[in-house]
């Protein structure tokens, strides 16, 4: 373990044996704290490291509801409402222009309404209103419901064109709010010194509520990729969990959250107080840095991670591929539900039909 402060003031893993004084450093490398630099000394800074979350990858989705997925709740309710006053102001219409030109027109509301919505899923209707009045109502509500179908198509055809992935953790505060994905911290490191010390309610929730500790992110990643938990690690840990992931399967089965739990942390070496081996060191890793050779090694062992850093939507590599049942279950529940709620009306008007058939007397 990195090593954490004890209530009573010791200190646990690789920290405690330097604070002890039982070796001369630990290479770790170690997140710079307050606390530690009381009991420590820290080389100059190899690296500024992030920490976030390491999930399973999401996968590629379909979505039943993404027929009405196009357009917003809002928007839906808009046209509903178009709907509906254009239709009214046309009945009123057609009705006026029948009594001013002593015009007959037969079920007004039914012909306007079912106008409307044919119109509207650009299906073509033998009725037309016999004015210019009702016919001028008619060439707007073409236009306005050309635009409503055409946006309505392009966007449903992009959707199903391009992947769905639903990333549901890509943050802290997700990952505290659900109860699907427990998660779990590396044992004696300061990020759970940094959590439970916070003021935020958020990272104070992540530390109550988290599970046993593991002993590296790295030895678990196959635990995480299985879906049995989430781990806050340090992003140079998850890049090498991905690039080890990827190099062994050739497929990416972690992803690494966007949003960060930590940023800008300094790592450095540790060594006890007033070591002679400091200032030695301290060159040793300019030289490291100012070379490039850190960067370059650093580099070499996270090669294959690059691929798994992109988002999930693009990690299908196959093209455009054709739509299975799943994608389709949406359209064919609406087609079961109007062909269910059709045949119960045949049924009703049947029985209504029958019902007002003369009786025979009897003989």
């Amino acid at each position: 373990m990195w090593g954490v402060r004890l209530p009573n003031g010791s200190w646990t893993g690789m920290m405690g044996r330097v604070h002890r004084q039982e070796v001369e450093m630990a290479l770790g490398p170690f997140t710079i704290t307050p606390q530690r630099t009381n009991i420590c000394d820290f080389s100059i800074p190899l690296r500024h490291e992030n920490f976030a979350i390491l999930t399973p990858r999401p996968d590629l989705q379909n979505d039943m509801s993404g027929i009405l997925k196009p357009f917003t709740l809002q928007v839906w309710l808009l046209i509903l409402a178009s709907l509906l006053g254009v239709s009214s102001t046309m009945v009123c219409v057609v009705w006026s222009e029948g009594k001013i030109f002593k015009l007959v027109t037969r079920n007004v509301v039914t012909k306007s309404l079912t106008w409307m919505l044919l119109t509207l899923t650009q299906e073509s209707s033998e009725w037309l209103p016999q004015r210019d009045g009702g016919r001028l109502i008619v060439t707007t509500w073409l236009l306005a419901s050309l635009v409503f179908m055409t946006s309505y198509s392009g966007i449903l055809t992009a959707m199903l064109t391009v992947p769905r992935v639903t990333i549901k953790i890509d943050s802290l505060a997700d990952l505290v709010t659900q109860s699907a994905l427990p998660w779990r911290i590396e044992a004696g490191v300061v990020m759970l010194t940094y959590l439970k010390e916070s003021k935020d309610e958020v990272r104070q929730k992540a530390y109550r509520e988290m599970g046993p500790t593991i002993v590296a992110c790295l030895s678990e990643r196959q635990a995480i990729a299985d879906g049995k938990f989430a781990a806050i690690c340090d992003e140079t840990t998850m890049m090498k969990a991905m690039a080890v992931d990827f190099s062994t399967s050739g497929q990416c089965h972690l992803y690494m959250t966007r949003e960060k739990v930590r940023s800008n942390a300094m790592m450095s070496l540790a060594f006890k107080k007033d070591s002679q081996y400091l200032a030695t060191a301290n060159h040793l890793v300019r030289v490291l840095l100012e070379s490039g050779l850190w960067d370059k090694w650093l580099g070499d062992q996270l090669a294959n991670s690059s691929h798994c850093l992109r988002h999930p939507r693009l990690d299908r590599r196959d093209g455009i591929q054709p739509l299975n049942m799943e994608a389709f279950t949406g359209p064919l529940l609406v087609l079961f539900a109007g062909t269910t709620l059709g045949l119960v009306m045949f049924a009703c008007e049947h029985a209504k039909s029958l019902s007002l058939q003369p009786q025979l007397p009897g003989a």
